[in-house]
């Protein structure tokens, strides 16, 4: 089993930034991918960003430009720089991890909260 726990959440003025982090503990399985998902009230989960085991990223086309996905492969930790944040990036923010393997398991977080005030 891997739990996931994410940090950083918090209120923050348009135009401002943040840093969100998330650390796997428990059995991770050595190929895995981590990615950062966000939902708004009434809205359906999102991608907001992906990162590969291999470095490799995918940005949702609304964060582009402006948030920035890393990983810290020894600390089983991504984080999310978000920056120029916008009222509509309020969200609470999900961390998740695929294991990437036949059959491999995808896990959640619980999530942090993030409200940008105009």
């Amino acid at each position: 089993q891997v739990q996931l726990v994410e940090s950083g959440g918090g209120l923050v003025q348009a135009g401002g930034s943040l840093k969100l982090s998330c650390t796997a503990s428990g059995n991770i399985f050595s190929r895995n991918a981590m990615a950062w998902y966000r939902q708004a009230p009434g809205e359906q989960r999102q991608l907001v960003a992906h990162m590969h085991d291999d470095t490799s990223t995918l940005y949702g086309d609304s964060v582009k430009g402006r948030f920035t996905i890393s990983r810290d492969i020894a600390k089983n930790t991504v984080y999310l720089q978000m920056n120029s944040l916008k009222p509509e990036d309020t969200a609470v923010y999900y961390c998740k991890l695929s294991e990437l393997r036949h059959g491999g398991m995808d896990y959640w977080g619980k999530g942090t909260l993030v409200t940008v005030s105009a």
